[in-house]
């Protein structure tokens, strides 16, 4: 998941299994889930992969809805800790310790891939370029890829960025370690180099992530449940900003769905007939 290797992410899939904080994620599910209502392919997948199990660790996470759209489902982690949590919490959840760079499948062996913020967490763009390289080579011909990423054109994840991470972990600005990542355009440009075509790009998370943060912390430990229930429906009322010609200024993720062609690309081949969801 990240050059900071298994050792770290046990220590953080231990901190989180401790405290979920599960109003926000259940925020973040339900973004996530969104996304893939609309993007998901009608009819069920023969095997899917998502690339991380951070999220089913710590709450509902996308394993029920991928489970039921596919007759496989599997989902690998660099950590330990965070894979016993998926188990513990998914019965019968098909988990694989491996790192997303080096993937230890089959050529063509899915046909579905769904990469939530994943690829952000690495040193480097090369380490994203490696593993785009990885995705594109197991998944099949006509395969889908559905994946998220920090949004750096949102001024707030720039800048978030530009700080020094011991600084970040110091001021509780980040959680974990947050590494490199691309634009929408960086990001098709990467995907178009693996052999990927991109079909749709969107951003998602519209709200003011810290403090919504801060906010869902408090109302966990001491709000009542309708009160919760409100604070949810307003966080997912910022999803509409998706629709103005702004969403990349306010989105904290850039979403892509790719599609693995049945052709090798040629150099300089574009991307044409891409769907932009604010135009």
């Amino acid at each position: 998941m990240t050059g900071n290797g298994p050792g770290y992410w046990n220590s953080v899939g231990a901190s989180w299994r401790r405290d979920r904080q599960t109003l926000w994620r259940s925020h973040s599910d339900a973004v996530n889930l969104s996304l893939l209502s609309r993007w998901l392919q009608a009819g069920k997948a023969d095997c899917v992969l998502k690339t991380d199990l951070f999220d089913e660790m710590c709450s509902e996470g996308l394993y029920q809805v991928l489970a039921t759209h596919a007759r496989t489902f599997v989902g690998i982690d660099l950590s330990s800790t965070i894979l016993r949590g998926a188990r513990s919490r998914h019965e019968g959840i098909q988990c694989v310790a491996a790192d997303v760079q080096r993937l230890p499948f089959a050529d063509a062996e899915f046909d579905l891939i769904v990469s939530t913020s994943t690829l952000d967490h690495f040193e480097s763009g090369a380490a994203i370029a490696q593993s785009l390289a990885e995705l594109f080579r197991i998944l099949r011909r006509g395969g889908h890829l559905i994946i998220t990423m920090d949004n750096p054109t949102n001024q707030i994840i720039r800048i978030r960025n530009a700080l020094p991470f011991r600084l970040r972990s110091l001021l509780g600005i980040t959680p974990y370690y947050v590494g490199a990542t691309c634009n929408a355009m960086d990001l098709q440009d990467l995907l178009i180099e693996a052999g990927f075509g991109v079909l749709e790009i969107t951003t998602v998370m519209h709200c003011p992530r810290v403090f919504a943060v801060a906010v869902a912390c408090l109302l966990e430990r001491c709000a009542p449940q309708w009160l919760q229930r409100g604070f949810l429906r307003i966080l997912m009322a910022f999803e509409r900003l998706e629709r103005l010609p702004t969403h990349r200024l306010t989105g904290h993720f850039t979403a892509i769905r790719a599609l693995k062609k049945t052709s090798a690309p040629s150099p300089g081949t574009g991307a044409s007939g891409v769907v932009d969801h604010a135009m």
